[in-house]
């Protein structure tokens, strides 16, 4: 079986992480990837969605899923606008702190992850991968 692709773009707008939760949950549904990597790669890109809107000057995100033939590895990839590749935390959010966990449940959650220069934007992407058993 090959490996099945979905892209969608969303503007950098708060409301984008929502539509992006959404966009990934119908996808992979209909892909009928398991529950619980549907739910840690809804929450991923979620949470990579918000960094790019909150800590870049893009005007668009550009989303994109690959799972691959064996339907075992799920590829999330967030494309933004911002030039700055993006590390792991230095700074452990503390339990009065609002923000400053999302990177953080990135590596918790995802089996390898990283960033790099995008080729389909101006700034970077964000990927992370999680694998699965069906």
């Amino acid at each position: 079986m090959p490996r099945r692709e979905y892209w969608f773009g969303l503007p950098a707008l708060r409301t984008s992480a929502r539509s992006a939760r959404d966009s990934v949950r119908d996808r992979l549904r209909a892909w009928k990837v398991p529950g619980d990597t549907c739910c840690d790669a809804v929450l991923l890109v979620s949470e990579l969605t918000t960094n790019a809107i909150l800590h870049t000057d893009s005007g668009q995100v550009l989303c994109g899923l690959t799972l691959t033939g064996d339907e075992r590895r799920l590829r999330i990839e967030l494309h933004d606008e911002g030039p700055t590749p993006v590390r792991s935390p230095e700074h452990l959010a503390g339990p009065c702190e609002e923000n400053g966990r999302g990177l953080l449940l990135v590596r918790q959650l995802a089996d390898r992850w990283g960033s790099a220069h995008s080729t389909r934007t101006e700034g970077k992407f964000v990927w992370a991968e999680l694998t699965s058993y069906p």
